[in-house]
């Protein structure tokens, strides 16, 4: 196991046109090296306003180094060309994903709380896993729940990078890190505010002490 400090893992509010491109780039050079992957994040669009929207924020990572992941969509991800695909239990299997996007793609698979679904993703071939929610969430209805002790017994028994999802804010996350977390999947705790403001809050917070 590498132990790498843990990182943020943007996720888009679901509206992301007017400002929203100069909001990110905003956010991505506050958290420069803290935030290594954003997910584009829309419904309701049909692929060809979904991939408009998408390509100036695909630009704007692609010239921070930072990961390009489409939500649900691998139809959308392959026309993109995006750096990978995040699947939820009802969005497909990774080995299919995998097949469409290449072996290079960075496949991330939805588990909620359990060992058993985060090992089968494993099992398929995910790149990460995500668990949660840890807290009640203002982006989505809260579900599912995840414990700490899953980061705990995932970190020290599994390889594979966890992301950590669910009402996590500046003052939340502490908790999360210690528990192993490899990144921190962050969305309303960034968009809802001052964005620079909010990045530069969970730095100070996910600092190796």
């Amino acid at each position: 196991m590498t132990d790498t400090p843990c990182q943020l893992y943007l996720i888009s509010p679901l509206d992301v046109s007017g400002d929203f491109p100069a909001r990110l780039e905003r956010a991505l050079d506050a958290g420069a090296g803290l935030v290594t992957a954003f997910q584009f994040r829309v419904k309701g669009l049909d692929q060809h306003e979904a991939a408009a929207l998408a390509e100036p924020l695909q630009a704007i990572c692609a010239a921070r180094e930072v990961a390009f992941i489409v939500n649900d969509d691998v139809g959308l991800a392959k026309r993109l060309k995006a750096d990978g695909v995040h699947l939820g239990q009802g969005d497909g299997d990774p080995a299919d994903a995998r097949e469409e996007l290449g072996r290079e793609a960075q496949i991330g698979v939805t588990c909620h709380g359990s060992r058993h679904l985060a090992l089968e993703a494993g099992e398929a071939g995910a790149d990460y896993v995500a668990f949660g929610a840890f807290y009640p969430s203002t982006t989505k209805a809260t579900e599912h729940t995840a414990e700490l002790e899953l980061l705990e017994w995932w970190s020290e028994m599994v390889e594979i990078p966890s992301v950590a999802i669910g009402g996590i804010t500046p003052d939340n996350c502490r908790p999360i890190v210690e528990a192993g977390a490899d990144f921190l999947a962050v969305s309303g705790a960034v968009w809802n505010g001052d964005e620079v403001a909010a990045i530069k809050a969970f730095a100070e917070q996910m600092s190796v002490k």
